[in-house]
């Protein structure tokens, strides 16, 4: 039972009881008039009235009572603003700012974390992959043959299907538009459970082999290319040689399987390139059945790939199943950075909570005059408490509104952040957020609220009335002030523990800044050309294309080297397989590596120095490998490492075998924030239709990439430039989740320095207020100046030191959960805790001495003569 139920029922029993009162009453009035009892009783009742009727107006009296109070509290709330306008204004800030800010990571936790996906049953949604049980390639894809025998053979499931992507060129307008398609295998929207907005889905004859085109466009390329427009449904876009007839419009909100697929296609399983067991390429998703658990899917799935490993042993029998909820697959690591800030924001509000109860304790104990005329006018204290709690929750209502509006300023950020943020563009104000604000004000009135009302109505009471009416308090010489000094102390401890978090993160990134990459991103231009995987049945001729474009480019003036790579370099893209030495494998000694495919000229142009031998040759006709010096030293010894034959253990649509032709110096090709290990390049210009492009320009990349464009427009008039950025960009992309958990982690932290700080002074101008007439007489006894200003300044720094003892011990507990996103900085760094202990004391000290200056300053006879 709720406690408003029990609330009613309880008023309602008292109602009750006082109802039989008043009728005994009148019964026993009657009977001594000589009624007969029965007669007496039906008197009294008949005189009394109904009770329901009764009870129904005690109900409206009590309401009446309750609305009143509220209309009293309210209005003496909106006067005690206009009265203090500036200690409003610092209240109604101060929770803005704690408020808007945990506000705006709770919306971005409620969006990306917590919300269900935008599907159907969107928990029943699982991600599929296969696993090599030797671990001797990384490939997770899978071949389509394999998926519909997952589909067909499954119990667990209400459907399976998959997708891949291609990049290619539509036609229609004037020049090539570069298009993001999603090929999908049959039941792809059914396993979603999603319908087009307008039109239809695929049929089934158009999900097989020799079957008609179809297209489904999304939202964005349907407003984009068509304005919008209905009759777009029906029309056809030029893809390619081929037209496409488009069928269906998505919804505006359907993104999968990410916010840049421009338009989704079928794609056969009854190709005849697709029944090999051994090409792999789709990412599978599934439905399970209602009532099905993630580990009984995945042991259904296991026992289906058990036997088709029996039925055919080369894969399937090295093959396993591994299967994640959608959800955590999309989310990925951005999840620990969003609790990392949650816990950061709470910390802040934590922190403002205290500063505004400081506040409040200091203007309460202002105030001790009024409340004792309050008091003695006959008003309680529960009555009084209700009226400072109201003035509170007012302000905090305030604050509240004004913190919505800085939350919705960060969701516009989060929203510019779409890139490496999933599911930014859901971010957004909605009654959730404004549920959690509103909560979060009324919680904040309370902790902030309760105690000083009930220290300042106590403190009058235990003074008594008399006293508390003839005393001004700024008179007074003053006793100590324990609250506030630890609510100033809760402030440094909390801010020192943020600040610490934020000095190991901004570390972290300076030393990445100092890392050694092992190669030159600078002047390097990075782009891509639209592809079809379809062009791959003709392997040689998309050879051919790419080389005659590398060709090109290279011909530019103002063009050093260009080349082509399947992986950017220092973009996390890790691709680990195992390898055989001259046709050797022992088991007790796995020869691990990284796979990365590269043309001729990519170590000239990303200028990774090669070693011994040579890198790769623009004439080669045989299958060529360079290895990195990681990889000589550790299996083959370096200065005979060039010569011997790397073979893949496992088969893979890639084969990185052939030659050692040369050996090259490490380089974090994984990441600057990742050290360098043993890999393999394998020479070849096409390790897909759309590889990427590195130029390497003597000026500043930017400048060459009209020149590039219409060089490649000039070789290849039917396909699109896109991507076209420099590759440090690329660099600094693969580090903004690292840049924005610093940038956030920073400014609440500087944000909480800032509120402590403002506490400490506010706490020391309210002591040094009421502390006047114990410093003038201090002063008139002999005291220097100097003395009082160094006394209240030791106040402030004593809380201040205490503050960073306990925050440098709540750091080193904080820190732990930094450590795995901390790179050459250990998590309990002695320069980073001494750095952030020696700025606090300074901006402590900072802070107390203007109002220990003020306090120092004050004349002796003024004070004397007031008092």
């Amino acid at each position: 039972m709720s406690w408003t139920k029990r609330l009613l029922r309880s008023r309602d029993e008292s109602c009750d009881r006082e109802i039989a009162f008043h009728i005994a009453e009148q019964f026993e009035a009657n009977l001594a008039r000589g009624m007969a009892p029965e007669e007496a009783r039906r008197k009294a009742q008949l005189d009394f009235g109904g009770r329901e009727q009764v009870k129904q107006s005690v109900r409206e009296v009590h309401l009446s009572a309750i609305l009143e109070a509220l209309k009293f509290n309210l209005r003496s709330a909106v006067r005690f603003m206009r009265r203090s306008p500036s200690f409003s204004l610092a209240v109604i800030l101060t929770l803005a700012l704690g408020i808007g800010a945990n506000s705006a990571v709770f919306s971005a936790i409620d969006a990306v974390v917590w919300r269900p996906l935008p599907f159907s049953r969107g928990d029943q949604l699982i991600q599929i992959s296969q696993h090599d049980v030797q671990g001797r390639d990384a490939n997770r894809f899978v071949a389509p043959v394999r998926l519909e025998e997952w589909n067909r053979m499954a119990s667990a499931f209400q459907g399976i299907s998959g997708y891949y992507f291609d990049d290619l060129s539509e036609l229609s307008g004037p020049l090539p538009e570069k298009i993001t398609e999603a090929l999908v295998a049959p039941r792809f929207l059914q396993v979603l459970e999603i319908s087009p907005a307008l039109g239809r889905n695929f049929t089934a004859q158009e999900e097989h082999w020799g079957g008609p085109n179809a297209v489904i466009l999304s939202n964005a390329y349907w407003q984009r290319r068509f304005h919008g427009d209905p009759a777009a449904v029906g029309q056809k876009v030029h893809i390619g040689k081929e037209y496409y007839p488009i069928v269906g419009i998505m919804p505006v909100w359907f993104q999968f399987p990410n916010r840049d697929v421009d338009m989704w296609t079928p794609s056969a399983p009854d190709a005849p390139f697709a029944q090999r067991r051994d090409e792999t390429w789709f990412t599978v998703i599934g439905r399970m059945k209602p009532g099905v658990g993630l580990s009984q899917a995945t042991a259904d799935l296991a026992t289906v790939q058990s036997r088709l490993g029996r039925q055919f042993p080369k894969p399937d029998a090295e093959l396993t199943v591994q299967t994640e909820p959608l959800k955590d697959t999309i989310v990925g690591a951005v999840r620990s950075s969003l609790w990392l800030l949650y816990g950061s924001v709470s910390l802040l509000m934590l922190i403002a909570c205290s500063n505004i109860a400081a506040l409040l304790l200091a203007r309460t104990a202002e105030r001790e005059h009024e409340i004792s005329i309050r008091l003695s006018l006959g008003a309680s204290r529960r009555a009084v408490i209700a009226q400072l709690l109201t003035e509170v929750v007012t302000l905090a209502l305030f604050g509240s509104l004004v913190g919505l509006l800085v939350s919705a300023g960060a969701a516009h950020e989060f929203h510019l952040m779409a890139k490496t943020l999933p599911r930014a563009e859901e971010i957004a104000l909605n009654w959730r957020v404004a549920v959690y604000s509103l909560l979060c004000a009324v919680i904040t009135a309370l902790i902030c609220g309760l105690l000083p009302a009930l220290r300042g109505t106590a403190t009058t009471k235990g003074r008594g009335l008399a006293t508390s009416l003839a005393q001004a308090s700024r008179t007074q010489v003053s006793t100590r002030n324990p609250v506030q000094w630890v609510l100033v102390t809760i402030q440094v401890t909390l801010a020192v523990t943020l600040l610490v978090g934020a000095g190991l993160l901004v570390r972290s990134l300076e030393e990445i800044g100092r890392v050694s990459p092992g190669y030159d991103p600078s002047h390097v231009l990075t782009l891509q050309v639209s592809g079809s995987w379809g062009e791959t049945n003709d392997m040689k001729g998309v050879v051919q294309r790419i080389d005659r474009t590398l060709d090109g480019l290279r011909a530019l003036p103002g063009v050093e080297a260009a080349a082509t790579s399947a992986m950017l370099p220092g973009v996390p893209a890790k691709y680990q397989q195992e390898f055989t030495i001259d046709g050797k494998l022992d088991p007790d000694r796995k020869v691990l590596a990284d796979s990365r495919w590269v043309s001729a000229g990519y170590f000239e142009t990303v200028r990774i120095p090669v070693l011994s031998g040579e890198a790769c040759r623009r004439t080669s006709t045989t299958a060529d490998v360079v290895v990195n010096r990681s990889f000589a030293k550790l299996y083959l010894g370096s200065p005979a490492a060039v010569g011997h034959i790397v073979e893949q253990a496992a088969y893979s649509d890639f084969q990185s075998s052939g030659m050692v032709r040369g050996i090259v110096g490490d380089a974090r090709e994984e990441g600057l924030n990742e050290p360098s290990t043993p890999t393999i390049y394998s020479c070849f210009s096409a390790p897909s239709p759309f590889p990427n492009y590195l130029v390497r320009t003597r000026g500043e990349p930017m400048q060459m990439a009209q020149a590039v464009r219409r060089r490649i427009h000039e070789l290849e008039p039917g396909r699109s430039v896109y991507a076209i950025m420099p590759l440090q960009q690329h660099l600094d992309e693969a580090l903004s989740d690292s840049r924005m958990r610093t940038r956030l982690l920073s400014l609440f932290a500087l944000t909480a320095v800032s509120l402590a700080c403002i506490g400490l002074y506010g706490t020391l101008s309210y002591l040094g207020r009421l502390r006047q007439r114990e410093v003038g007489v201090r002063l008139a006894l002999g005291a220097m100046r100097g003395q009082i200003v160094a006394r209240f300044l030791l106040q402030g720094l004593r809380a201040a030191g205490v503050g960073c003892v306990a925050g440098l011990a709540l750091a080193v507990g904080f820190s732990r959960f930094l450590a795995s996103m901390l790179y050459g900085v250990s998590a309990i760094d002695p320069l980073t805790y001494a750095g952030v202990l020696v700025f606090i004391l300074m901006v402590a000290a900072i802070a107390s001495l203007a109002p220990a200056v003020r306090a120092a300053c004050v004349e002796p006879v003024k004070v004397l003569r007031e008092e």
